[in-house]
């Protein structure tokens, strides 16, 4: 039993903000009020100082290195990882070894998964894993046996690019039936070349080949005129330029079924910084130009981008430490993205509590098919307790993940989950 006093609930459904008491008991809700004074007598009580209470965060997909490249991150590993970073729920991405692209995969990592779940020496809740399926075999080069995943997963993802358009439409009149989601990976296509920067001013400054905004545009524009036609739910992943933002915003705006994410780190660093040649900093798709962060800034105020996505994606020092254009891309960020994402944003006053919370809590959900639930009475809801000023190092002896490949390692970072419930 804990008492939170004049602790900060924020509640993106009901659109809360404010300060209150709130009582819990056997992790749930018993009590909100302006003061709580009637309580049981065995009843913890925690004064925080400006914490934050609010709805679990959702991540709609991330890399597991479990199985198949444990050596970069287990699956455990990733789940603490999540929790600390106020995650509750953490969608897993089918490139395993093996992918994920039957059940029997699956069933073998829930195994894992419920035996780590029901360790009693944690200090927090693990997330909950949501799997999407692999739509297609890049090797068999056909379709995957759908209807024997879908009971197991949240979602399909496919990659596709502008020549085999084709498949995806198959894809898509084969699922919709079922309105399950098919994620779309916008994959290296003719128009990308050797890119590895996003190409502009800075691709020419720092000497590094680019990758031209309209590869991203042309297959955005592709796939939007296949979901005019054939309405199953469609999610674009990791939208990265301005022209991809203007084009989901004019679908949406004609009823096109679709929602869209970018990634933490695409709102926070634009191809400017890349001067470093810092190999932490090479992401699949590259960093944006700076018009490209903010258009992705204003989308996800306003909802064109419905989700902030994590894309954590652990590697060993060694497959890290290389030069830029040799360097896998990814980073990790699931401990990290809560407290820099509040300290740019809402901190700054650029955006509010609610409208990041929306993007990392409610908005997510609705991706997946999930009804987002409101902060109430007696009902059985992840909330996670974020102290948005308490100061730590991004170390190994702080991070639950392994891996160090994040611009931030070993630095200062600001905000961090205090517990869940």
């Amino acid at each position: 039993m804990q008492l939170l006093q004049q602790v900060r609930i924020i509640d993106p459904v009901q659109q809360v903000d404010q300060l209150a008491d709130v009582l819990i008991i056997d992790g749930k809700i018993k009590l909100i009020d302006n003061q709580i004074t009637n309580y049981p007598t065995e009843t913890s009580i925690i004064k925080p100082q400006g914490l934050v209470l609010g709805t679990g965060l959702v991540d709609l997909y991330s890399h597991s290195g479990e199985p198949g490249n444990e050596t970069r991150e287990t699956l455990f590993q990733l789940s603490q990882a999540g929790a600390m970073g106020g995650f509750t729920q953490i969608g897993i991405l089918p490139d395993t070894i093996p992918v994920i692209d039957n059940a029997e995969v699956i069933t073998g990592i829930k195994l894992k998964g419920d035996r780590f779940n029901h360790q009693s020496n944690q200090q927090l809740t693990l997330p909950r894993l949501n799997f999407w399926g692999a739509a297609y075999s890049q090797t068999a080069h056909k379709m995957n046996e759908l209807a024997e995943l879908q009971p197991e997963i949240v979602g399909f993802t496919s990659k596709h690019n502008l020549s085999n358009l084709h498949v995806l439409k198959q894809i898509l009149e084969y699922l919709q039936p079922e309105q399950k989601p098919i994620a779309i990976a916008l994959h290296q296509n003719e128009l990308t070349g050797n890119g590895v920067v996003r190409e502009g001013n800075a691709s020419i400054r720092y000497g590094m080949s680019g990758n031209p905004g309209f590869s991203e545009a042309a297959i955005i524009a592709a796939v939007l005129e296949i979901a005019a036609e054939i309405p199953t739910p469609i999610h674009i992943m990791r939208v990265s330029t301005l022209r991809g933002v203007e084009l989901i915003a004019d679908a949406k705006a004609k009823g096109a079924n679709v929602t869209a994410s970018t990634t933490w780190m695409h709102l926070l660093w634009d191809s400017n910084a890349l001067g470093s040649y810092s190999p932490n900093l090479r992401l699949e798709p590259p960093l944006g130009n700076e018009s490209d962060r903010i258009a992705l800034i204003d989308g996800v105020r306003q909802g064109i981008i419905d989700a902030i996505a994590i894309d954590h994606h652990a590697y060993t020092y060694e497959e890290k430490t290389v030069a830029f254009a040799l360097a896998p891309p990814g980073v990790i960020g699931l401990e990290l993205a809560l407290a820099l994402l509040w300290q740019r944003f809402v901190q700054s006053g650029a955006w509010s509590a609610i409208e990041l919370w929306q993007a990392l809590s409610s908005r997510p959900r609705q991706c997946i098919q999930q009804k987002p639930k409101a902060i109430a009475l007696e009902q059985a809801i992840d909330l996670v307790l974020f102290d948005p000023e308490k100061k730590w190092i991004a170390n190994q002896d702080n991070l639950k993940s392994p891996a160090a490949n994040t611009p931030w390692y070993n630095q200062e970072i600001t905000g961090k989950v205090i517990t869940n419930y």
